[in-house]
């Protein structure tokens, strides 16, 4: 396992995500991929998405900070990348066009009735991906 991929969203079980595929990189020898994926507001409109999407950029950049910290301290090669789009499609693409061999992601609590009707991306994920994904909790 030579590549590791953490969809990370700035939520607790994202940030647990992160922890475990640090303990995944340090125990292989792997290097992580740290993924924010800003979505665009819908519907679009030119000027609202580009200020949604800045908005996302510094927000992530800021936490990047703080994981880049850490991985630096426990020795772990870290790459860090922001995308636009739907989340899970950008994952699974950045999974194929990076050699990723394990997405890290965290699980997201939602109802029942809004899992079932609009699905979530962690499962959208799982089905779609070439490689193994994990779910943190």
């Amino acid at each position: 396992m030579k590549h590791i991929l953490v969809a990370f969203d700035g939520s607790e079980p994202a940030e647990r995500a992160f922890e475990f595929a640090m303990s995944l990189a340090d125990k292989f020898g792997s290097s992580i991929h740290v993924l924010a994926v800003a979505r665009p507001p819908e519907p679009p409109d030119e000027v609202e998405t580009e200020a949604a999407i800045e908005s996302a950029r510094e927000h992530y950049q800021h936490q990047f900070a703080a994981l880049q910290g850490r991985a630096a301290k426990s020795g772990v090669k870290a790459t860090f990348a922001i995308v636009v789009g739907h989340p899970a499609e950008q994952i699974v693409h950045y999974a194929e066009t990076h050699a990723v061999d394990h997405i890290v992601m965290g699980h997201r609590g939602k109802t029942f009735f809004r899992r079932w009707l609009l699905g979530s991306v962690s499962k959208q994920v799982i089905h779609y991906a070439h490689c193994t994904t994990t779910i943190v909790r």
